[in-house]
């Protein structure tokens, strides 16, 4: 049992990448396979904190610093592990139908990827009470639910959840392509399993909270709190609960 773990998934190729495809396979995995999903979750299902007397403590921001931080440390490995590729030596570039889907679902993810970083950093101002502007004003994107704020969640959102799909097949098609061993693919199959039951019970537990609510609360005075929140499975209070 322990041999046939540590053969390659493909027992007709040999498993020799080298250092660069090497690397580049360990920093790809780690972005896209542990923290991008781990930030995915963050925001999701921690803008209320388990423990957070929500609704007399508002805007908890640990589920943002986690959020952020776990995706600004994906885009760094991202970064690495493209130098890696495009540095390595041609000689361990194999063109075969396995490389091309590799390459089709990797570069796809990225583009994917740099476009939620782009949304990020063009969503708006934030505004409210916790964030007003110089002349006292409560106005903000966010607070304000602008079109642009809605669009942004509407993208932001969806293409959150694409690419992490597409991440999955490109990390897959990359360890085929390397012939990792076997224990290597058995590994990440897991972690997706146990990453799909986590965001599945989380859910169920309804702990897919409203941005909005979560940061002002669901005091009818606010003028978000009048809208749908936007996401499949994304849920608001009822004022009564204040």
């Amino acid at each position: 049992m322990f041999e046939w773990l540590l053969a390659p998934c493909d027992p007709t190729r040999v498993h020799e990448v080298g250092m660069h495809l090497s690397w580049h396979a360990r920093s790809m995995v780690m972005a896209w396979s542990v923290l991008v999903p781990i930030g995915v979750i963050a925001a999701r299902f921690f803008k209320i904190f388990p423990g957070q007397d929500w609704p007399r403590v508002l805007d908890d921001r640990r589920w943002w610093h986690l959020h952020r931080g776990a995706q600004y440390a994906a885009l760094a490995l991202m970064l690495i592990g493209l130098l890696l590729i495009l540095s390595a030596p041609a000689a361990t570039k194999s063109i075969t139908a396995s490389s091309w889907a590799h390459q089709l679902t990797g570069w796809v993810a990225l583009a994917l990827g740099g476009m939620q970083y782009l949304t990020g950093w063009l969503r708006g101002t934030k505004g409210g009470p916790s964030a007003p502007t110089a002349d006292g004003s409560w106005s903000g994107d966010h607070y304000d639910m602008t079109r642009r704020r809605r669009l942004f969640e509407r993208i932001h959102k969806s293409m959150g959840y694409l690419v992490l799909l597409v991440s999955m097949a490109a990390v897959s098609t990359g360890l085929w392509q390397a012939n990792a061993p076997r224990w290597m693919l058995l590994f990440i199959g897991t972690w997706y399993l146990m990453v799909a039951v986590v965001f599945a019970m989380l859910q169920r537990s309804g702990m897919a909270y409203d941005t909005y609510q979560a940061i002002w609360g669901p005091d009818p005075r606010h003028p978000g709190n009048s809208l749908r929140p936007i996401g499949l499975g994304v849920r608001k209070l009822p004022s009564e609960v204040e």
